[in-house]
């Protein structure tokens, strides 16, 4: 294994929450100057910021998944602050990146880049830009900062930042009291998220002294787990799965999603995908590696929230009229199959044997769908905004032969449907492939249910297509035109990557996605920083 950079050898880290938080507050003083101005500031902070995340992934991945980190309120090479023999507290924040965390800043970056191109579009004949385009920048912030800490309690800070922001972009708009209503809850349930993660973290500081991810693991390594741990474990992943939209906790999904702006409800995509990878991050990198885990519990209890995620998503999004609503649901059922890889790879914990046999490539396949989810979902969204951008209707019985005057959006709306569905060469289709064939070692019931709601989706997916773009053009469009250029190139840009995604998934399943499940599985070269010896 590659020997760990050293201390704040990279100055990246804290640049990419400072440099979007230092955009937000700048914005309103730039329409000062000149409105647009403001915009170019916007498209700016988010370009250079997903430059330098995208840059700091190749790093971490170039240097085999040696974790970076970066070290606040201290010197290059200073010692880490950790709990000494007589009791000291550990005082400085680290942000500590490996390959998992590289993964998620990859995601993070495309994402976020693609949605501001989008929302420079669909705001710009609208009111109060001066909140939205900061708002939007403490978004995407606070997620680069979920998948850079390394301390639970710095996680829940950030998870704050995401739902505080979040719930005021889905409520945007209002829309006659309805976006309002999706923001409200969106608010409600973040906060009861949040309430619940902070108390399991404080359980855990009260009980050993510690925040920080990595020392509680190597902790936990060599001392096992108490009763109260178990019940931290628990506080620390209801929330989790509320957050990222898992069902039973589903219920907020659906109306966020599919009332919030067209950019918003692409990016709150990865924002929800934030909240699994700290999901991840405490099951097996904090408590994976303790004696006493109860691995095929909670695994079990996973692969059930999986299975029903998936269908009772898919079945839901059949019923539904409004496209984004549609869409929405559909992403709850795309959750499901994130959390399968992760739940049967922890199912099989126990024995090394099944982790090296099935269970690496399970949770490499849980990455592989999340980092495509992210690319085609969002693509979806922008796509559907699209539609509704230009002809003011979201039911998709009042549509019909869109494709004459949207072909761009046409072309890549049906690039992500296809996704979605699982249909090669996409990329929907390679991640679908690894959790069919690992989730069938461990039972095919499982691998049967995920390629009935593949069936389903592709079911949706062709009613949606042929209600928007094909048959004859309903009345009232002949002036309809494509999206503007900026929106079109996001479009383009999500639909491209989804392609050669699919195109060659084994390059990106060995040189990132394999990384990325192997650092949470074996976590020793993230928690070696605590060794002693290490800077």
């Amino acid at each position: 294994m590659s020997t760990p950079l050293p201390i704040n050898a990279c100055f990246i880290p804290p640049l990419l929450v400072g440099f979007p938080l230092l955009g937000a507050f700048l914005l309103p003083l730039a329409v000062k100057v000149a409105r647009p101005l403001r915009t170019a500031l916007f498209l700016f902070v988010t370009a250079v910021t997903s430059g330098l995340a995208l840059w700091l992934a190749w790093v971490v991945l170039a240097n085999g998944g040696a974790p970076v980190s970066y070290l606040f309120g201290a010197a290059k090479g200073a010692a880490l602050a950790v709990p000494a023999a007589d009791g000291e507290m550990p005082i400085r924040i680290l942000f500590h990146i490996d390959a998992a965390s590289a993964l998620m800043l990859g995601v993070t970056a495309l994402t976020s880049l693609a949605a501001a191109l989008v929302a420079v579009c669909s705001e710009a004949g609208a009111t109060g830009k001066r909140f939205f385009y900061p708002l939007f920048l403490l978004l995407v912030g606070g997620v680069y900062g979920m998948c850079l800490t390394g301390d639970l309690f710095n996680f829940f800070v950030f998870l704050e930042i995401t739902s505080l922001s979040g719930s005021a972009l889905a409520a945007y708009r209002i829309d006659r009291g309805l976006a309002a209503e999706a923001g409200l809850k969106y608010a409600c349930v973040s906060s009861l998220a949040g309430l619940s993660f902070l108390l399991g973290t404080g359980i855990l500081l009260a009980q050993h002294n510690l925040l920080n991810m990595a020392a509680i693991a190597a902790h936990f390594a060599g001392a096992g787990l108490t009763r109260l741990d178990l019940v931290a474990l628990a506080l620390l992943v209801a929330p989790l799965l509320l957050k990222c939209g898992a069902v039973p906790m589903h219920h907020w999904t659906p109306d966020t999603y599919s009332r919030a702006p067209h950019p918003v409800s692409a990016f709150l995509l990865v924002s929800s995908q934030a909240s699994l990878y700290g999901l991840f991050r405490v099951v097996f990198t904090i408590y994976g590696g303790a004696e006493g885990f109860p691995a095929r519990t909670l695994g079990l209890a996973l692969l059930a929230v999986a299975v029903l995620s998936m269908f009772i998503g898919v079945t839901m999004a059949l019923l539904q009229h409004d496209v984004k609503r549609l869409i929405a649901h559909h992403a709850v059922s795309q959750t499901g199959y994130m959390i399968l890889g992760a739940a049967t790879c922890l199912f099989v914990l126990p024995g090394a044997a099944q982790v090296a046999d099935f269970g690496r490539d399970a949770l490499a396949g849980s990455f592989f769908h999340m980092m495509n989810y992210a690319l085609y979902n969002g693509l979806l969204f922008v796509g559907a905004g699209a539609v509704i951008y230009r002809t003011g209707r979201r039911n998709l019985d009042a549509m019909g032969g869109l494709a004459r005057a949207m072909p761009w959006t046409a072309v890549c709306f049906g690039v992500g449907a296809l996704a979605i569905a699982g249909i090669p060469p996409l990329s929907g289709f390679a991640s679908k492939w690894v959790l069919y064939e690992s989730s069938f070692r461990l039972s095919p019931f499982l691998a049967l249910v995920a390629m009935v709601v593949s069936l389903l989706t592709l079911a949706s997916f062709v009613k949606v297509f042929q209600s928007m773009f094909l048959g004859p053009e309903k009345a009232g469009f002949a002036e309809v035109r494509d999206v503007p250029m900026p929106w079109g190139v996001a479009m383009v840009f999500l639909a491209v990557l989804t392609l050669l995604i699919g195109l060659f998934p084994g390059v990106v399943m060995d040189r990132v996605l394999l990384p990325a499940a192997d650092a949470l599985l074996h976590p020793s070269a993230y928690c070696a920083i605590f060794e002693p010896g290490v800077p």
